[in-house]
């Protein structure tokens, strides 16, 4: 890896008999290489070096990226073997293949979890004074306690469900946690109930009451904390809800169904309700995993197999708590000695020191680097353009906007305040969809002119322009990012964003709304690579700039290029990098999660170097960097190269023209990141990832310690 645009290493073309291009061995399956990189969150959750509560919620990620990845991509794959789907991916494995590669994979995986959890971290939490107890090993005074909240916040919402002849077989919604109970009854004998286990109104961890004085509640010891699990709670207290009966055991299990909506947009004659009924459609989707606690006896767990229809294979025996996403609620802890030290975002001077930010960004366009940086300009810029008198329109995409947001509220402000107001709200935004309805509306309350997506397509480009009157006439101003306008996310996710008042741009934004909001088939734009379903030219203006670094090589020598993203498949565009590759280019990528290009293979990629980084904040920003013989050529935007962003969505990826901008993005944020000898993994021929290490003598360096250290750095005001 070079990591240096000024000592790329010369490769002469070797002249060989070239591989064909087509062949499956020279990819990486999409669905393992994901499984790849949930393994690498999973690291993070057992590194000793991150602060406990940390660790949990690397953890709870892990698990919550594998249930996602449950109900979507393994559903999908066995709805492909069903309907005997015959188009092969790009590294040739059928649906089969795939399912019994990942259950492979994932066995190991979830047992590791399991074993980061019960044998590492939950000891270490009891000796910080956070304590996970079971009801069993209460003291009696403690259990009183408990049985008082049960009987009063829990007890009024349970249903028992019984399943026998007279009884089918409850349902069980997706991800529900439940308790199969076995029941011996006097005249009946051994009797099945289901019980669920109510995660969805009361926090799964319940913390246990302290004794009370006449006073009230005893004050606690400063750190320390007693929870149960609630259904250790609920199954110690079952007794009141079967009288009379004795309960012989329980056993926790969940159930992971298909998720993925299939909506015939073609065919829906509102999509706003289409979206709303599919939503409601999850709960009740196909079965895909089962999970049960590994003390589930052969009879119960035949029961259950067979009532949901799957076979061994999809079934989960976790050593643990079944369902380890909820151990995010930990994370709530008021224990800062147990978390990552917090730190103060910075604001580019030109912002804090100007009048207004549309004087600031008039001087010069501004980038922002969050978390490094604060949201708060995002959100000033809208707030400021919903009060300034001379803004006459604001156009805004919104993919996810999350919860009490800002933005939203920005908008509908600007609608009561005059301005002529449209929003491209995306209800398509996966697990999404409901925040999404509910913010919809409520714009279309305050008089927005809300678009619904389009359909076919997800609209995924994060793009705003603010017209505004001034002397000299109308000026658009933009805002460009790689990440979602959510004040919450730009917290702990990487992205990068750019305020400009460049009329081309602004022009070319302009034009992609018109295309959004009504019906174009414009493919030419001034500066903005855009993907637009089939009128979309992003492919191949990426695969143009690739060429470009072969043709540099070719006559020069000093081919380079260096690419950061969240994931690379697209078929089209890695044949374009092992060209390169072949031709002697010099290509860096770091791919934070599926990368299907195989790196290191002989007359096709050895000149390609991948390394993938997941720390404290989630990479998400992408800069495509291509040398052009010392006239760099960089574009950050909101797509990844895949299949799904280059023909499914609309997208963008804005230029970088600013050149004091594009040398620090280059030099303070790109190489940094393709140095990192801490938190960084470099791909494998074989699809597995090993650890980055310094050279001899070289120092340690951890690209996200970096940032926060010299978090604005990249601002370049004043120079």
């Amino acid at each position: 890896m070079s990591s240096d645009p000024d000592t790329i290493p010369i490769h002469a073309p070797k002249k060989h008999p070239e591989v064909p291009l087509e062949e499956p061995r020279l990819y990486i399956n999409r669905e393992l290489s994901w499984i790849q990189f949930n393994r690498r969150v999973l690291e993070e959750a057992q590194e000793e070096r991150h602060p406990l509560l940390e660790r949990v919620k690397f953890l709870a990620i892990f698990a919550s990226n594998l249930d996602e990845f449950m109900m979507i991509r393994v559903s999908g794959l066995r709805r492909q073997r069903a309907r005997g789907v015959l188009e092969a991916p790009p590294d040739g494995m059928t649906p089969s293949e795939q399912l019994a590669a990942i259950r492979q994979e994932l066995m190991p995986l979830v047992e590791d979890a399991s074993s980061c959890w019960q044998d590492d971290i939950l000891p270490k939490l009891n000796e910080a004074g956070i304590h996970i107890r079971r009801h069993a090993d209460l003291a009696e005074g403690e259990k009183r306690r408990l049985r008082d909240f049960f009987e009063r916040r829990v007890f009024p919402v349970l249903t028992p469900m019984a399943f026998d002849v007279s009884h089918p077989f409850p349902f069980i919604s997706n991800l529900s946690l439940n308790l199969a109970v076995v029941i011996n009854d006097p005249q009946r004998g051994v009797v099945f109930s289901r019980v669920k286990v109510p995660i969805d109104v009361l926090p799964r961890l319940v913390r246990i009451p302290e004794e009370t004085t006449e006073g009230g509640t005893k004050p606690e010891q400063a750190l320390e904390y007693n929870f149960v699990f609630l259904e250790d709670l609920v199954a110690s207290n079952l007794d009141l809800l079967f009288p009379g009966m004795e309960v012989a055991a329980t056993y926790p299990f969940r159930v992971t169904r298909d998720a993925d909506l299939e909506i015939e947009e073609d065919e829906a004659s509102d999509l706003l309700t289409a979206i709303e009924e599919g939503v409601e459609l999850r709960r009740i989707g196909t079965p895909i995993r089962l999970e049960l606690s590994h003390t589930v006896p052969a009879w119960v767990r035949e029961i259950l197999t067979t009532k949901f229809q799957l076979p061994a294979s999809q079934v989960y025996t976790p050593i643990g708590p079944v369902g380890i996403a909820d151990l995010m609620e930990l994370t709530a802890i008021d224990r800062p000695d147990l978390k990552d030290q917090p730190f103060l975002p910075a604001v580019p001077p030109s912002i804090t020191d100007a009048g207004s930010i549309f004087d600031a960004i008039r001087q010069h366009d501004i980038l922002l680097y969050h978390p490094y940086d604060s949201f708060a300009p995002v959100i000033t810029f809208l707030q400021q353009a919903a009060a300034d008198p001379d803004v006459l329109a604001i156009k805004m995409t919104l993919y996810r906007a999350g919860l009490n947001s800002p933005v939203v509220e920005a908008l509908m402000d600007a609608r009561m305040a005059g301005k002529q107001v449209a929003v491209l709200v995306e209800l398509k935004a996966r697990f999404d969809e409901e925040n999404n309805i509910l913010w919809a509306r409520a714009l279309e309350r305050a008089g927005v002119h809300v678009v619904y997506g389009l359909v076919g397509l997800k609209v995924h480009a994060k793009m705003c322009m603010v017209v505004r009157r001034e002397k000299d006439g109308l000026v658009t101003y933009t805002h460009m990012g790689t990440g979602n306008y959510n004040a919450g996310t730009a917290r702990i996710y990487t992205d990068l964003g750019l305020f400009s008042a460049d009329p081309k741009i602004g022009a070319d934004v302009a034009d992609l709304f018109n295309a959004l909001t009504g019906y174009s088939r414009k493919i030419d734009y001034r500066q903005l690579l855009v993907s637009h379903g089939s009128m979309g030219t992003m492919r191949q203006e990426v695969i143009n700039l690739i060429e470009g670094e072969i043709r540099r090589q070719e006559e020069h020598g000093d081919g380079y290029i260096a690419l950061k993203m969240n994931a690379l498949v697209d078929k089209r565009c890695i044949q374009a990098l092992y060209r390169a590759s072949r031709q002697g280019v010099t290509v860096d990528l770091q791919v934070r999660g599926i990368c299907c290009l195989r790196p290191g293979i002989p007359e096709v990629s050895e000149n390609i170097t991948v390394t993938s980084i997941v720390g404290r904040f989630l990479e998400h920003s992408r800069i495509y960097y291509f040398h052009n013989g010392g006239d760099p050529i960089v574009f950050s935007g909101s797509a990844d190269l895949m299949p799904r962003n280059l023909n499914r969505r609309v997208e963008i990826l804005f230029p970088i023209r600013d050149a004091r901008i594009k040398e620090t993005v280059i030099r303070d944020i790109l190489m940094v990141h393709l140095r990192d000898t801490e938190k960084s993994r470099r791909l494998l021929n074989d699809g597995t990832y090993e650890r980055v290490v310094p050279k001899a003598g070289e120092e340690p360096l951890h690209s996200q310690q970096w940032m926060l250290a010299h978090r604005g750095i990249w601002h370049t005001d004043g120079e």
